[in-house]
């Protein structure tokens, strides 16, 4: 695409792309099956936080969070999975990569898709926990919410131009403010630059027919972020979320849309330091302490 978004162009975007490379990973037998991520902060923390996307992200939508939260001492990763077709086989290659990557456990922030895939770790390494902790942004724990479950199935051979459209008819159409509009144009050039092969696995992945049982997550510390204006997942689907997570803390925000951590960067940031506090001090801190602590 010859246009770019304004905050693919902005300083802060530009200063994080040239400050910290862009790694990739290959953890399977099968070595065309690559992560992409970004480590930033100590090598030494054993516990970083992972940042998951949505179906439409990349590993860079997280920049915003990435650059704040190094600058607290903070080890953040974000990463990116290859084409995995199931559940089962995400939880595989994401618990190689952990200990690829040399971490005992993990706290994740997981958006969308993201978030119940980190939930469906948590649940996967439920006997041997490998998850500190969970912020969840504008997630679920059920698959059956959308409407393509039936079709899951065939996604693979879905054309590209086709599964784009699907992803993008949950952007809202309605006036946005610049921040939210900035985060859509950003998040739209992402789309674009994902396969067809990477599209259709990432939304078999969100709609073939899943759930999480949060009875085994109940000892896992939670914070459920999200959003009280217009976005693609409806008021149930929250609310279930709510339910599951009785114990959960409640990090709500007036306006965001789809993308928060992009549009409203500031407050994500803030409350993502906020969860992480709770562990500082411990031996599943995501931290070191800047020298200048006390």
């Amino acid at each position: 695409m010859s246009y770019l978004s304004d905050l693919c162009q902005s300083n802060e975007y530009l200063s994080f792309r040239s400050n910290i490379p862009l790694r990739r990973i290959a953890v399977d037998s099968d070595s065309t099956k690559v992560w992409k991520l970004y480590d930033s902060g100590p090598k030494t923390v054993a516990n970083p936080l992972i940042c998951l996307p949505p179906v439409s992200g990349t590993a860079d939508i997280f920049f915003k969070q990435i650059l704040a939260l190094h600058a607290k001492g903070y080890r953040v990763i974000s990463a990116e999975h290859p084409v995995y077709w199931t559940v089962k086989e995400w939880n595989e290659g994401f618990k190689k990569l952990i200990d690829h990557l040399g971490c005992r456990q993990v706290h994740i922030f997981g958006a969308s898709l993201g978030g119940f895939l980190a939930q469906k770790f948590a649940e996967y390494t439920a006997n041997c926990p490998r998850v500190a902790s969970l912020i969840l942004c504008n997630s679920f724990t059920d698959t059956s919410v959308f409407n393509y479950n039936d079709s899951a199935t065939v996604f693979w051979m879905f054309p590209s131009l086709l599964l784009k459209k699907m992803v993008m008819s949950n952007f809202t159409s309605v006036t946005v403010d610049a921040e939210i509009a900035d985060s859509i144009d950003f998040m739209v050039e992402r789309i674009e630059s994902l396969s067809q092969q990477e599209l259709a696995s990432r939304l078999t992945l969100n709609c073939t027919n899943c759930y999480v049982q949060p009875q085994k997550l109940s000892n896992t510390p939670t914070t459920i972020l999200d959003v009280f204006d217009k976005y693609a997942l409806s008021s149930t689907v929250r609310e279930d979320l709510y339910k599951c997570y009785p114990n959960a803390k409640l990090a709500h925000l007036k306006s965001g849309g789809n993308f928060p951590y992009l549009s409203r960067s500031d407050e994500v940031n803030l409350h993502l330091q906020i969860h992480l506090r709770q562990f500082e001090g411990t031996n599943l801190s995501a931290s070191e302490p800047l020298p200048d602590s006390t």
